[in-house]
């Protein structure tokens, strides 16, 4: 259905529609071998089709800092439209200490998002009381919203990288307005190859169930995907409500010539197929053959944004393979 990769060099892929009519894709922009080389901006393409992504316009609409937080490391945007405003939320460390990553959020001043201007709303805030949250290395925050609720997910090294969840008041999406509960952390082997991982969180829902997929392990061909569930009609803050997957639901060995699947979005595209948006690497990275190779496989930018359409079994489970 979509060209294989879908668009190259763009790692962490989101697409959303807007209530505008319009498909918005964005994505880190990589970096060449060096923290110094990229890493630096957030893009955005825009285009009436999910496929017209891959040829679309690409907008830098926020550049990093030169100094001081939001200076490096610029990570897995997401575009959301919450409470009326499009909001983008993201990953960011400081020039003087690289790995002093935290989340933080932009908010369009307009209605257009590659036109209008944005404002800086600072750094994820937690709630009142919680001085845990933000507090060590976070990124990948995601978000969404059920039965009226409001809901965003994110990375955070405590021990290792686990996933919490919280909840936020919609007209202010940068601030925590519950303690967050703890949805996963490594437990099984295919979570800890090469690191201890468990991050970039994204939401599928369907009428039974609240799926929450997730990347685990190292960002090499190692990199795969398991799922969180839970029953629509329970507690989501009760950490009891979510059972994870005792095996991955996606790794390179369920995708010939692609190698390390992760850091996923779900989007519905103008046909009504719901789609699984991924990076990978080609299977030449394997061998130290795909053209761009690095020892870091962080400074290598050859993940690229791949698209796969996802089927539902006879109980209406997804199946991303």
């Amino acid at each position: 259905m979509y060209p294989n990769p879908f668009i190259i060099q763009r790692a962490d892929p989101f697409i959303t529609k807007g209530n505008d009519g319009f498909y918005y894709f964005t994505a880190s922009y990589p970096a060449f071998y060096s923290v110094d080389e990229g890493y630096d901006r957030i893009i955005l393409r825009r285009s009436k089709t999910v496929g017209g992504l891959s040829s679309a316009e690409e907008h830098t609409i926020w550049k990093a800092h030169e100094k001081g937080v939001m200076s490096k490391h610029i990570w897995a945007p997401e575009i959301h439209f919450i409470g009326g405003r499009w909001y983008v939320f993201f990953a960011a460390g400081e020039k003087e200490n690289i790995w002093n990553i935290r989340p933080f959020v932009l908010r369009c001043k307009g209605s257009d998002p590659i036109s209008d201007p944005w404002e800086e709303m600072g750094k994820m805030q937690a709630s009142e009381g919680d001085n845990s949250s933000f507090s060590s290395f976070s990124l990948d925050m995601t978000y969404f919203e059920h039965n009226g609720k409001h809901y965003v997910i994110w990375a955070e090294i405590v021990g290792n990288s686990s996933l919490f969840m919280a909840e936020i008041d919609s007209s202010e999406p940068w601030k925590l307005v519950s303690k967050p509960i703890l949805l996963s952390k490594p437990e099984y082997d295919w979570e800890k190859v090469v690191h201890k991982v468990n991050e970039g969180a994204s939401v599928l829902k369907t009428d039974e169930k609240i799926y929450v997929f997730f990347s685990a392990s190292g960002t090499g061909a190692e990199y795969c995907m398991g799922v969180l569930r839970a029953e629509s009609n329970s507690d989501l803050m009760n950490s009891a409500s979510w059972k994870k997957s005792e095996l991955p639901v996606l790794e390179t060995k369920d995708l010939p010539g692609e190698a390390g699947p992760g850091h996923n979005s779900f989007v519905t595209d103008e046909e009504g197929k719901l789609l699984l948006v991924y990076h990978s690497r080609p299977e030449s990275h394997l061998e130290k053959k795909c053209g761009t190779f690095f020892e870091e496989s962080l400074y290598d930018p050859c993940r690229h944004a791949r698209i796969r359409e996802v089927y539902f079994d006879e109980n209406n489970v997804p199946k991303l393979k």
